[in-house]
């Protein structure tokens, strides 16, 4: 007899019918000898109902009373669910987050999951019962009884986190598409179901806008193990699975509350080359790229630059052993970028094959500020400049000099109090798997560019610490490889992404740094493709 946790979501309880049908469906899980636990979000828009009503009342609501009113939305449905199950002959009983001993953080809104007390839900288990649970919620303390919500995504995290607290055999995910398709159907009609993808990929996906699962509900699934399953609420199709590696054996108590960094990488065999003032036009990325493709060169990082005039910089990173070949690709093409092909100042390469990568990877990163500013913080109080810098939701990466790896390497280890390791190697690799499983837009990004910032240790630190202080997400980070001198010191210029909703607060708090660099260029309505 096998445990699943099931998660409908506000489409598929949307009206009497389709609670209806899904409680058939629940019924037939039930039938086949499994003890089910239903997770269920609001009906339908009830929620944006409940904000508007708010709204009607005053613009300012607080959070606490927010809380006590988007909560009684999944109340509503949890109770229609158990009747329209007891109407069909299934035994079954609502409970809410407070009931089934979901604990948070006291912070309204948006709070994370402390802890479960999943004894009541056993209880009932035992007695044969289907149990249905209000997503999205939990209270703050027992003593306390402060009700909170956990946020956009809520539901998802509470299914996820009731299968880790219950061992639950599988999570299964319900919603109105088929499964994880490669790309947001509603802007590709032909978006491709994939019947696998790992939690990783699936990490990435949900990070950069794929709206099908929560990052924070995957990061719970990875940490425990949880497989998970993202099926149709309105067909018996499979849908898709996402795997996770084999945990290390992790408490249930402080179950968000993880380390943002799992573990320290690094890769001492690697060589940087910087293409040089190359045209800034479409397809020149993809003709250096191609080329480098069509001779079997693997390239590791790939930065470009913020352009200046009507040409950018492009940088990249390959292993030492094929630093020759990739080196003699780029210095051919790169002839072919010049309008004058003697004319060096046009185009020109550079190479540095005395270099180190060095990176900090976790999912507990996604969504908390300030890992980024801390790891250059490490780097700076260790007197190490970086040279390169890429991020990924889950990753950050800094190319250094190649004499610092080791102090870089016990510094950051030290700093974030983890072992060396990797974290990104699933235990079970996905046959014929493609390079590319999906594709993400987040169209709701701004670009901030910091021009001539002074190029010394400790400067990135300043700049993304004083954006984490303000609570303020950064995505993409680019550092240029042009350093020109300005009052006889070296700079280089610092692009970065935010959420447009924080321009305003970046570009306040941005200034205070303002005499470390010349310019702040702000680009507020761009798009990001991943």
């Amino acid at each position: 007899m096998a445990l699943i946790v099931q998660k409908y979501g506000g489409t598929s309880v949307g009206s009497v019918e389709r609670i209806q049908t899904v409680a058939r469906r629940i019924q037939r899980t039930a039938q086949n000898g499994n003890q089910v636990v239903v997770i269920v979000s609001a009906m339908g828009k009830t929620t944006d109902t409940l904000v508007n009503l708010a709204q009607e009342i005053t613009p300012n609501p607080s959070r606490r009373e927010m809380d006590m009113l988007l909560s009684t939305g999944e109340q509503v449905s949890i109770a229609l669910m158990s009747m329209a199950l007891q109407e069909i002959g299934q035994a079954a009983i609502s409970l809410t987050g407070a009931q089934v001993g979901i604990i948070t953080e006291a912070e309204h809104s948006r709070a994370r999951i402390l802890s479960i007390k999943p004894h009541r839900i056993e209880r009932h288990l035992d007695l044969g019962e289907v149990v249905v649970v209000a997503g999205f919620q939990g209270i703050s303390k027992l003593d306390d009884l402060e009700i909170t919500t956990l946020g956009r995504g809520g539901s998802d995290t509470s299914a996820v986190a009731i299968a880790a607290s219950l061992k639950a055999s599988c999570c299964e995910i319900y919603t109105d598409v088929p499964g994880i398709l490669t790309t947001d159907p509603r802007l590709v009609p032909d978006a491709q179901l994939m019947d696998e993808i790992t939690s990783d990929e699936m990490l990435e996906l949900a990070s950069l806008g794929a709206k099908v699962l929560h990052p924070r509900a995957v990061e719970i699934a990875r940490n425990y193990g949880i497989p998970l399953v993202v099926r149709s609420s309105w067909s018996d199709a499979p849908g898709t699975r996402v795997i996770s590696p084999i945990p290390k054996p992790r408490s249930l108590d402080g179950l968000e509350l993880t380390k943002a960094v799992d573990g320290v990488e690094f890769d001492r065999n690697q060589a940087k080359i910087a293409l040089i003032r190359v045209p800034d036009r479409p397809g020149i990325a993809a003709r250096l790229f191609g080329e480098i493709a069509h001779q079997q060169v693997d390239v590791d990082l790939i930065i470009q630059s913020i352009h200046e005039g009507n040409s950018n910089d492009i940088s990249l990173t390959v292993f030492n052993d094929v630093l020759v070949k990739a080196k003699a690709v780029c210095e051919a093409i790169s002839i072919s970028f010049r309008n004058q092909p003697e004319n060096k100042d046009e185009a020109e390469v550079m190479v540095d094959n005395q270099v180190a990568k060095i990176a900090i990877a976790g999912a507990g990163m996604i969504g908390r500020p300030g890992i980024a500013a801390k790891m250059f913080r490490i780097l700076a109080d260790e007197g190490i400049n970086i040279e390169m810098i890429a991020t990924s939701e889950v990753k950050v990466s800094c190319v250094i000099a190649q004499e610092n790896c080791d102090r870089a390497i016990k510094a950051l280890c030290q700093g974030f109090n983890v072992e060396l390791s990797s974290t990104s190697i699933s235990d079970r690799v996905i046959e014929m798997s493609p390079p590319v499983r999906g594709v993400a837009l987040d169209n709701k990004q701004a670009q901030i560019a910091l021009c001539h910032v002074q190029d010394r240790p400790g400067m990135a630190a300043k700049i993304f610490s004083v954006l984490a202080e303000k609570n303020i997400s950064v995505a993409t980070i680019i550092q240029s490889q042009r350093c020109r001198i300005v009052g006889g010191m070296p700079t280089r210029d610092i692009a970065f992404t935010v959420a447009q909703t924080d321009v305003p607060a970046a570009q306040k708090a941005l200034e205070t740094l303002s005499m470390h660099f010349k310019e702040m260029i702000v680009d507020p309505d761009i798009a990001k493709v991943s």
